[in-house]
């Protein structure tokens, strides 16, 4: 071991001749002649130095890199083939070792493993899951065929217990196909071949020119799906539907429109008073755009609704839905809102704001027709709706519809309601 003498100006160190070997005192060793060290070792020496240092050279032969330890004198040539059947006699001849046990078929050798029980949370857990159906119920299932429980588990909606081929017999009724038990296997179907759904054949330039002359016959325009329209022909639609009072539905889904398409959008939002349905989905707006268009709904307050989803941001984010809320909140006649919101206080406020808009249409609907909403429901089959009538007693005559959640009231009993403020 390296003795190191440490005084606080001078620093010494004692190394054996080994430690300088391996570490950086090796410079004075070049200069020195191998072969006159070489020739004052003893031949003992030489062995041990042999046995040592293993060239690394892949180059020379493996005679030469090993160092030969037979004694022996060699009895001849190399004669591979025999020495092949010498070690293969070799091999034969030597007995085998006798094993402990002996290989018995049928008989299990070692230990066998036991899985330890479960738990005892586990245990009491399937205890409690284990039900009573009773002698009634178990006798009616023990006696039912496959097919039986099979459309019972398709009922209850046990969808992991079946395949879809014995779902889908078991709901329309047709009876299990053959080979379709429960050990059966099911083959792939053939997937059923829709026709493609047929291009826009839309004239852009024709509707834009019966946009402009305020054309009564145009009360739908469809320009979804309509590839390659040049902001300009964006431009004159928008210019022409700020004087039309004929449109009602504008459809523009999956049509390129951009955030520089939107400012003369909503400058024609707030001058029509007439469009009622408007589809903005699958574009490239970005979220501060679609705020834009909500407010610009607060001018002429006559959209009802309102689809705008699947847009180049697909998170609005917490301020804009939150901006969003209180625009629809400030609308009094929207209806529907097409926009995925994460949070669920912008969701429930929107909700609730939209329902009270559907209840308040209702209300004022009947009150302007009286018969015109009870003769739609009756003709829908809607149960629990009883039509008012003209001179009855009652001072509030009403009928509740569970269905549309919505209080239909007599027009000559009509008296303010905060419920629907």
């Amino acid at each position: 071991m390296p003795q190191i003498k440490t005084s606080s100006t001078t620093k010494t160190s004692t190394m054996t001749t080994a430690a300088k070997l391996y570490g950086k005192e090796l410079s004075e060793y070049d200069e020195m002649d191998v072969d006159q060290l070489l020739s004052q070792l003893t031949q003992e020496e030489i062995n041990m130095l042999v046995k040592e240092v293993d060239p690394d050279d892949t180059l020379l032969p493996p005679s030469q890199r090993c160092s030969y330890e037979c004694q022996k004198s060699p009895t001849g040539p190399l004669d591979r083939k025999k020495l092949i059947e010498h070690i293969n006699k070799q091999a034969l001849e030597t007995p085998d070792k006798p094993e402990l046990k002996p290989f018995v078929p049928g008989t299990i050798r070692g230990k066998k493993w036991i899985p330890p029980p479960p738990p005892l949370k586990m245990q009491e857990a399937e205890e409690q899951i284990a039900i009573d159906l009773g002698d009634e119920y178990e006798q009616a299932l023990s006696s039912a065929s496959q097919e039986e429980i099979i459309d019972l588990a398709a009922i209850l909606g046990f969808h992991s217990m079946m395949n879809q081929d014995q779902y889908h017999a078991s709901l329309l009724n047709k009876g299990q196909p053959v080979g379709l038990g429960w050990d059966g296997i099911t083959k792939a179907t053939q997937p059923k071949v829709f026709p493609a759904e047929p291009p826009n054949d839309t004239d852009v330039d024709k509707t834009i020119q019966m946009v402009k002359d305020d054309d009564h016959q145009l009360l739908h325009l469809n320009w979804n799906n309509i590839r390659n329209i040049s902001d300009e022909k964006f431009a004159n639609l928008f210019m022409a539907l700020r004087d039309n009072t004929h449109l009602e539905t504008l459809n523009l889904s999956n049509v390129g429109l951009a955030d520089r398409h939107v400012q003369k959008l909503a400058e024609a939002l707030e001058k029509n008073g007439t469009l009622k349905v408007l589809n903005v989905e699958t574009n490239f707006l970005s979220p501060q755009n679609i705020v834009r268009l909500i407010k610009a709904l607060l001018v002429q307050k006559s959209l009802e609704e309102f689809r705008g989803s699947n847009q180049r941001s697909y998170v609005l984010g917490n301020k804009i839905e939150m901006e969003i809320t209180s625009l629809v909140e400030q609308n009094p006649t929207l209806l529907r809102l097409g926009l995925c919101l994460e949070y669920n206080d912008a969701r429930q406020r929107i909700a609730t704001h939209l329902q009270r808009n559907i209840d308040r249409n209702i209300h004022l609907e009947h009150h302007n027709h009286p018969y015109r909403l009870a003769e739609i429901m009756q003709s829908e089959n809607i149960p629990k709706i009883k039509l008012p009538e003209y001179g009855d007693d009652d001072d509030e005559i009403f009928s509740y519809n569970q269905n549309i959640n919505t209080l239909v009231e007599h027009p000559t009993a009509m008296k303010p309601r905060t419920s629907l403020d």
